[in-house]
């Protein structure tokens, strides 16, 4: 098949959906399809051969985040000789219904159309506003996914239709013999934190403000930091006496990232919400590390409502505090979760997930087919 995937958000800036429109694209090629992506990046120089630029992208906030995103005539003409060019036999959008090069490829699409929401925010007064204005066009996909309950969930409340679920994937291997960094190591248990340092929902301020506590309680400990952001800022909250015992890795490669989540005893995900899915989740699972998060739906399904990981109280620093010391304290307590998600993990792997969103395509085009004789 030829394939056209459009990311909304720019590939300049790591997350979850450009990192799950990238990994599919190298799934898909490996199944021996003809893949191209259509994306904002101002990076010419170090794109993979099957990502097209399509400009530069400007900040918006959307969803307790700030999203990168490309709109405009001229974002429009790009995006017009792209799908004439590829000639797709499919193309697949990711939030479509954000004002972004997504809903331009809908508007111009001649082919059969699949969309992925992500978005999980049943409280959304944009996409409530938006809904009626956009139905009309969303009405032009032919087969929706939603990448978790909570996503589909706020899909059908403000757009309607009936999306399957595929939840993101995961190159389960390549965290699993991911080389574990002694020098990242303390010289007590280590600790990791994965997500953009001063996006608040992200939740390091509360995983800083229990850090004295644990640290107090388990000597030695470090927490690697990863992720880009204001590091001056977070290295501020950190108390002086403990600055040696926190590393702030900044942005990394991928390989980095799973070294990084490979190398932790423990992995702590403190997201106070805004979460659809949580692949970090999924991340660190396939690294063989213990997890503890938030005690938000989406986590907590991700984690098998605790028989994967371990959760806390949401926005709790002193139940947070209490988690961590008692994972650090008993590696006993660790071995039977991280067990039980190496095995679980194997579902979220892309050899899994990519052959369902082949079957969607399929169907899709088959439909199309059908309709044309």
């Amino acid at each position: 098949m030829r394939i056209g995937l459009v990311c909304p958000y720019s590939l300049d800036i790591p997350g979850g959906v450009q990192n799950h429109v990238k990994d599919l694209a190298e799934a898909l090629l490996g199944l021996g399809h003809d893949v191209s992506v259509l994306a904002p990046t101002e990076d010419d120089e170090s794109l993979p051969p099957y990502v097209v630029r399509a400009g530069r992208a400007v900040p918006v906030p959307y969803n307790g985040s700030v999203a990168r995103v490309s709109f405009g005539p001229v974002v429009a003409a790009r995006v017009r000789r792209w799908l004439r060019e590829g000639d797709f036999d499919v193309i697949h959008l990711h939030e479509p219904a954000s004002p972004s090069l997504s809903l331009l490829a809908l508007w111009a699409a001649e082919c059969p159309v699949v969309a992925t929401f992500h978005t999980s925010n049943v409280r959304s007064r944009a996409m409530s506003a938006s809904a009626s204005i956009l139905r009309p066009s969303l009405e032009k996909i032919t087969a929706r996914i939603a990448v978790s309950e909570y996503a589909r969930d706020t899909l059908v409340q403000h757009i309607g239709g009936e999306p399957v679920v595929i939840p993101n994937g995961v190159y389960v291997d390549r965290f699993a013999d991911a080389q574990v960094r002694e020098d990242w190591k303390g010289p007590g248990c280590t600790l990791c934190f994965v997500g953009r340092i001063d996006e608040p929902r992200k939740g390091l301020p509360l995983l800083l403000d229990a850090f004295p506590g644990i640290a107090e309680a388990s000597p030695g400990v470090r927490l690697l930091v990863v992720g880009g952001g204001d590091v001056s800022a977070a290295h501020d909250r950190v108390p002086a006496g403990l600055r040696d015992q926190v590393t702030f890795l900044g942005r990394v490669t991928d390989a980095e990232k799973a070294s990084a989540l490979r190398t932790a005893d423990l992995y702590v995900a403190p997201n106070t919400g805004g979460e659809s899915f949580g692949i970090v989740l999924i991340e660190a699972m396939a690294a063989g590390t213990a997890v503890l998060a938030s005690d938000i739906p989406a986590f907590r399904r991700v984690l098998g409502e605790g028989a994967y990981g371990t959760g806390f109280r949401n926005e709790d620093a002193a139940d947070l505090e209490r988690k961590v010391v008692t994972l650090l304290r008993d590696d006993l307590a660790r071995g039977p979760l991280r067990e039980a998600a190496t095995a679980a993990v194997r579902r979220y792997d892309w050899s899994s997930v990519a052959g369902r969103i082949v079957q969607v395509y399929e169907t899709v085009i088959g439909c199309a087919s059908r309709s044309v004789r």
